[in-house]
């Protein structure tokens, strides 16, 4: 793993939740866009050299509308940018870690990604993230 690659936040609705942003950092979204297999719109900003994704459900059987309902709005996962995603994911199983997702799938921000289940990562939802050439 190189650097925590973006926090991701779990938000009710993303046009509020991009103003409140913009005003914390001083500066409109960078980047948003819809991943219809996950069921999410998102926003990512830039703060420095850290980003933070915003994540809303667009429909209600979304992971990140069952994240709400269950916790309510707040930090969903953190993503760790990785060079080689398969490698890794083989590396964490055999280290004992639950992947969610053996086989990557494209997320957001022209990335692969996988994660790990918050079970095997005490209680924390992690993201792999590799960047498509």
């Amino acid at each position: 793993m190189k650097k925590i690659e973006h926090i991701g936040i779990a938000v009710k609705d993303l046009g509020v939740s991009n103003l409140i942003f913009e005003k914390l950092f001083g500066a409109p979204a960078y980047k948003c866009e819809d991943v219809e297999s996950e069921g999410v719109s998102t926003s990512f900003f830039k703060n420095g050299p850290n980003k933070i994704e915003l994540l809303a459900a667009t429909n209600p059987e979304s992971p990140i509308a069952k994240f709400i309902d269950k916790k309510g709005e707040g930090i969903h996962h953190i993503a760790f940018a990785v060079e080689d995603i398969v490698s890794e994911i083989a590396r964490l199983q055999k280290e004992g870690f639950v992947v969610l997702n053996e086989i990557p799938k494209k997320g957001a921000d022209n990335k692969l990604v996988a994660f790990l289940h918050p079970k095997s990562t005490n209680g924390v939802l992690i993201e792999l993230c590799q960047e498509i050439n």
